[in-house]
């Protein structure tokens, strides 16, 4: 076992917990903190699952999972989609709750192109970009027109660190990052929605709309200056979130480090930071141990993918990102998506558990 791994992880989840009922005390009918309480035990019980298998067997399910996984996407498209807050991103599933499943196409995804790099490292570079585009442009295409920018978003990270890490030439890379630079100002103007839109000028400038679309954005930095080095205190009174400046129904979700610089201050903030920065180590060092490219890639995909959503969580909360509806991992309420990251560690600790008694893979990838 992977020990600071796996006590990074619980403390992490155990304080989201703690968070959560802070954010969510007023919502006297629903109880948040207890739903991620089961959400974080099924978790966990898929954590130890992943660990235990043998991450080697998953070359024989990544397609399967891939395709699966696509498949559930598009089928947010239909009748059997809900819409929430204007995005059809989740399928309800009786007994249980609802599923995002561009979730599990992103941990599928990585799977998929970590062996597909891993297996043909011979090909032409160019031809593992065409192949590596085929795969990933379903889900992230079918998960854009839904519209979920956020995660959208999270693609280009997690597959930029497994090609750049997967031995594809530097000038392939920097080549694909000049084409992706070129087409954004018109994907900016032309794909997103007018929200979307206000919101890269927004964070920008905050004050440029402060009681329009600035607002969350505005409320959240007042929340999180106002808590100082110690916080305000644990479910203390007339706050920002008990006065709803912050929006009630994403304190607990999208805006739950606001709430946490509140109610915690500048210590809190700084511990929720440090434990993320403990277990994206323990992941790295993880890949760097791997025995295998197969097992190092899939470490790198989804420590990109963590990275992403406490880079883009925290810094949407203090003008450093466009506001986005990417959850922090492990700390936001989410069932669904508490249960990916955590079987997404368990195999990042099956790498590890699995780890042959011979000098690890790092040269040829590196």
């Amino acid at each position: 076992m992977n020990w600071i791994l796996f006590t990074a992880m619980i403390a992490l989840a155990l304080a989201g917990i703690l968070f959560i009922n802070g954010a969510s005390y007023m919502h006297l009918e629903e109880r948040y903190w207890q739903k991620q309480t089961l959400w974080v035990v099924l978790g966990l019980i898929a954590f130890m699952g992943a660990s235990l298998v043998d991450y080697r067997l998953l070359k024989w399910l990544a397609l399967p999972l891939y395709i699966f996984s696509v498949i559930m996407v598009a089928l947010t498209h239909s009748p059997l989609g809900k819409e929430i807050n204007g995005a059809k991103c989740w399928i309800p599933i009786p007994g249980v709750g609802l599923f995002q499943p561009s979730q599990l196409a992103v941990i599928s995804g990585v799977l998929l192109v970590a062996l597909f790099i891993s297996k043909y490292p011979q090909i032409h570079p160019f031809f593992r970009l065409v192949v590596t585009g085929a795969i990933v442009a379903p889900p992230m295409f079918l998960t854009l027109i839904q519209p979920d920018n956020g995660m959208t978003l999270v693609w280009v990270p997690v597959i930029m660190s497994i090609l750049w890490l997967g031995g594809i030439p530097k000038r392939w890379i920097i080549l694909v990052i000049l084409i992706g630079l070129t087409l954004l100002p018109p994907a900016i103007c032309f794909g997103l929605k007018p929200h979307a839109r206000a919101r890269m000028v927004t964070f920008q400038d905050p004050d440029i709309d402060p009681q329009g679309i600035g607002y969350s954005l505005n409320q959240c930095m007042i929340a999180i200056g106002s808590g100082g080095f110690g916080g305000k205190g644990f479910k203390a009174p007339d706050t920002q979130l008990e006065l709803k400046m912050i929006p009630p129904d994403e304190a607990h979700t999208d805006f739950i480090f606001a709430t946490i610089g509140e109610q915690w201050g500048y210590f809190g903030g700084i511990a929720v930071i440090g434990g993320f920065t403990v277990l994206i180590i323990s992941c790295l060092l993880t890949a760097r141990q791997a025995s295998d490219g197969f097992g190092m890639l899939l470490c790198i995909g989804f420590t990109a993918q963590i990275f992403f959503h406490v880079y883009q969580n925290i810094g949407m909360t203090i003008a450093l990102m466009p506001i986005t509806g990417l959850p922090l991992p492990l700390i936001s309420y989410g069932g669904t998506f508490v249960l990916m990251i955590m079987f997404a560690l368990g195999l990042v600790n099956s790498v590890w558990v699995h780890r042959k008694e011979t000098t690890p893979v790092r040269d040829h990838y590196s």
